[in-house]
């Protein structure tokens, strides 16, 4: 334990006029925590829960958090692999996880918006490399806002990167405006669960595919049509023309089922992008342009024989995107419903549960 020391300056009025005095506050800040430490690329064996891991100092913007949940994305499973290797691996060791729900325990000199005790949730950018598999994870004010109060903190963990993920995509990307017509690939997951959610409450008509277990949840979030891609022929039951498609799945057939399910002008969007992938495997700079120029020839050769536009998709921090989140979670408008919880101490077994996909749905890391 250490104190952190701040000094606050205010004004006293005196008849000589106005003299400026400084106190100072001081306040314990962590030094040291438990996390999950990735040493090395591989299965779930790798990962390690260890004491007394550095609690870095924190920057004016950061916000440490005592986290009381955590929650396992797919995201996490890949770069536990070697997804992203590109940027990770001259970092080795590092802690892995996007998601967090908990107290604030500390905060820099600059943050204004949150106090210390205050419950929040948030999620990390995808390139972070201090996650947040840990009893105490930073993040950037931006990245927090104030935990919905109406659930847990098991609950909140599971929403933001998810939720997120979705914003950016149909809020920040397609623009997604009252009365359109939506089409998610992929419903059931926690993204597409989160897209349909979020387009509903936006007052689109939303289509959806998903696996049977899925559909009668998402039509009680207001989904207008969920077609089982197990049964149906689902290039034939969803009919019409959409201004936007989010695909969740981001394989050939249905990316050409996607844009093909447009209307001109529409906004096509798929969260597999090749930017790590190329990058992975040619080097971060030679990646990265080989990427850029994928994307581009892709975005052209749409635009020109079906007059749409093409992305990839990618969660970013949106301090805007997430305070709706939470006034939609505190309305009980947008969930995510979780499968399984597992004590942050069995973080191998839960990983290994979702590489071999005994557990289908979400996945959530309890931090005591």
């Amino acid at each position: 334990m250490r104190w952190q020391t701040r000094r606050i300056g205010y004004a006293v009025q005196y008849a000589s006029g106005l003299n400026f005095r400084f106190k100072e506050f001081r306040r314990s800040v962590v030094t040291s925590c438990r996390a999950v430490i990735l040493p090395r690329f591989g299965g779930p064996e790798v990962l390690q829960l260890r004491d007394n891991v550095d609690v870095p100092d924190l920057k004016p913007n950061e916000v440490l958090v005592r986290a009381r949940a955590v929650s396992v994305n797919p995201l996490d499973c890949r770069m536990r692999t070697g997804y992203g290797r590109s940027l990770f691996e001259p970092l080795l060791p590092v802690i892995i996880g996007r998601d967090v729900s908990g107290e604030v325990a500390a905060i820099g000199s600059a943050v204004q918006s949150l106090h210390v005790g205050q419950e929040v949730f948030g999620a990390l950018h995808p390139t972070a490399v201090r996650g947040t598999y840990t009893d105490h994870a930073i993040l950037a004010e931006d990245q927090l806002a104030q935990k919905p109060k109406s659930i847990s903190h098991t609950e909140a963990s599971a929403v933001p990167f998810a939720a997120l993920t979705a914003w950016r995509a149909l809020r920040s990307t397609a623009r997604i405006k009252q009365g359109q017509r939506v089409l998610i690939i992929g419903g059931g997951g926690a993204v597409g669960f989160s897209a349909v959610q979020l387009a509903v409450a936006v007052g689109c008509h939303v289509s959806t595919t998903c696996g049977p277990e899925s559909i009668d949840r998402i039509l009680n979030a207001g989904c207008e049509q969920a077609v089982d891609y197990t049964v149906e022929d689902y290039e034939s039951s969803i009919k019409g023309y959409f201004d936007a498609v989010l695909d969740t799945i981001g394989v050939s057939e249905t990316e050409r089922m996607g844009v093909n399910a447009l209307k001109r002008g529409g906004c096509y969007m798929t969260l597999q992008g090749e930017t790590a992938s190329f990058s992975d495997r040619y080097g971060l700079a030679p990646g990265l342009a080989t990427a850029a120029a994928v994307l581009l020839k892709k975005q052209i050769q749409y635009r020109f024989s079906h007059g749409i536009e093409y992305f990839w998709t990618y969660m970013r921090t949106d301090p805007e995107g997430l305070e709706e989140i939470r006034r939609l979670s505190e309305a009980g408008r947008l969930m995510i419903p979780i499968e399984k919880t597992f004590p942050i101490a069995n973080v191998s077994e839960a990983h290994e549960a979702k590489d071999k996909r005994t557990i289908s749905g979400k996945v959530v890391l309890e931090v005591d």
